[in-house]
C-alpha cells in the first residue's frame, strides 16, 4: 500500500474522532439516479402525496418491488401508465448488473456488482443450516485500511446508496426465486465501515426490516463495526433488536493498532467503554468477530489476554480462520493452534465458537473477487 495513501487514510480517522474537520478540493461527484429501493414506506408515501398521487399507492409500488420482484416499472399493471412513467424518470429500478457470479461447491455464492457509475462492490450468499444470509456491501472500497482486509486496497471510492443496498439483497432473493428459496438472514459484513455510512445503513435496515418490504425480522440482521467510537453510541441509543458485531482481532492496543489502524483514532479501552455502553444500554449481547491470523495474534497468551479484556461483558467470541487473500502477507494458524485458543476461552468462561469456512475453492474473502477482477478500482 501506497505510503502516502495509508497515512491520509489514518489521518482522517483522527480529525474524525477530535471532530477537526480539515479543507480539501472539492471532487465532481457522479451524478446517479436515485434508486426507488431507497425510500421507506413513509417516504415514498409522502412523495407520491407531493406528486399529486394517493397515498395508498405506495403499499402497492412495495408489492411490485419486494414480494413479486418485477424488474421494471412497467410492469406495475395496477398503477396508472402516468404514475409509472413519474416513476420511470425519478427513479432508478434497477442500479446494479452482475459482472460475475461465483459458486462455490458448498453452496456459497458471490456476485460481483457494477453499480450506475461503473464501480463495482461484491454480495455474497452463503447457506447456514439455519436459512440462507447475504452478506451486503456498504461502501465502494473502504478508507479503515486493516491490513488483512482486501477491501481497503485503493481506499474508499463513494458510499453507498441505502437502495444499492437494498437491491443486492433483492438481486440475491430474485436467484434464490429460480430454486423458490428465501433470503432469511442478513450480515452487514461486506465491503466497506457500515458505521461510516450510517444513514444509508440506518435506512435499508428499516426498508428490509418493514413487513411491507423484504420482511427479514431484526433478529435475524447483524451489524458489524471496526469500532468507529461514537456510532456505537448512537446505535446502542436506537434501541434496536438487530445484532451487533464488533471485529475486535486483538487483545491489546499496541496488536490492534498494527492490525487496524482505526485503533489509533479510537483506543481499545475507549471502544471497550462503548461496548459496554451498548450492553448495559440494550440489555444485548454483542458478538466479538476475532480472525486468527498465524503468528501474530493466535497464541494461548493471546487468548488468555483477550478473556480478561472482555471479562464481564455480555458476549460471544466468534473465531475466524482467515482466508488467504494474495495481496496480503498473512497465513492461516494451525488447526491445532485453532483449537488451542478455542479451549483457553472456553476455560475462562468465555461464549465462543469457529466459524464455518464458506466459499474457499472461490475468491470468499472480502472484497478479493473485486480486488482481482477490476483492479484499476483497488489501485
Amino acid at each position: 500500500m501506497d505510503q502516502n495513501k495509508f497515512n491520509e487514510r489514518i489521518q482522517d480517522l483522527v480529525e474524525e474522532a477530535e471532530q477537526k474537520p480539515r479543507r480539501r478540493e472539492k471532487k465532481e461527484k457522479p451524478q446517479l439516479k436515485e434508486s426507488i429501493y431507497s425510500l421507506r414506506l413513509d417516504q415514498l408515501q409522502e412523495w407520491l402525496k407531493e406528486n399529486g398521487e394517493k397515498a395508498f399507492r405506495a403499499g402497492q409500488i412495495y408489492e411490485w418491488l419486494y414480494e413479486k420482484r418485477v424488474k421494471t416499472f412497467e410492469e406495475m399493471s395496477n398503477l396508472s401508465k402516468a404514475l409509472r412513467e413519474k416513476l420511470e424518470e425519478n427513479f432508478a429500478l434497477t442500479t446494479l448488473s452482475t459482472i460475475i457470479k461465483q459458486e462455490s461447491k458448498d453452496g456459497t455464492i458471490k456476485f460481483l456488482f457494477q453499480l450506475q457509475d461503473g464501480y463495482s462492490i461484491e454480495t455474497v450468499l452463503m447457506r447456514h443450516d439455519y436459512g440462507n444470509s447475504v452478506c451486503v456491501t456498504t461502501q465502494v472500497g473502504c478508507r479503515i485500511g486493516c491490513t488483512f482486509c482486501a477491501s481497503t486496497l485503493g481506499g474508499l471510492k463513494r458510499h453507498l446508496l441505502a437502495g444499492e443496498i437494498v437491491e443486492q439483497v433483492v438481486k440475491v432473493q430474485q436467484a434464490l426465486d429460480e430454486v423458490n428459496e428465501r433470503v432469511s438472514h442478513i450480515v452487514i459484513m461486506g465491503i466497506g465501515e457500515p458505521f461510516d455510512n450510517y444513514d444509508a445503513m440506518m435506512n435499508f435496515l428499516k426498508v428490509i426490516n418493514d413487513d411491507k418490504g423484504l420482511n427479514i425480522g431484526a433478529r435475524h440482521i447483524t451489524v458489524s463495526t471496526s469500532g468507529i467510537v461514537p456510532k456505537i453510541y448512537q446505535f446502542a441509543d436506537e434501541q434496536l433488536q438487530i445484532n451487533f458485531a464488533l471485529s475486535l482481532h486483538a487483545p491489546n492496543q499496541e496488536l490492534r493498532q498494527k492490525l487496524m489502524p482505526i485503533a489509533r483514532a479510537y483506543k481499545l479501552e475507549d471502544l471497550m467503554e462503548a461496548i459496554r455502553y451498548y450492553t448495559n444500554k440494550t440489555g444485548r449481547r454483542v458478538s466479538f468477530e476475532y480472525g486468527l491470523f498465524g503468528g501474530e495474534n493466535d497464541s494461548v497468551e493471546h487468548a488468555e489476554e483477550l478473556s480478561k479484556l472482555i471479562k464481564g461483558i455480555k458476549c460471544h467470541v466468534n473465531l475466524i480462520p482467515v482466508n488467504y487473500v494474495p495481496e496480503r502477507d498473512y497465513v492461516r494458524t494451525p488447526r491445532n493452534q485453532i483449537f488451542a485458543f478455542e479451549k483457553t476461552l472456553k476455560k475462562n468462561g468465555i461464549n465462543v465458537t469457529i466459524r464455518r469456512e464458506h466459499g474457499s475453492d472461490i475468491d470468499a474473502a472480502c472484497g478479493q473477487l473485486r480486488a482481482k477482477e477490476r483492479a484499476q478500482e483497488t489501485r
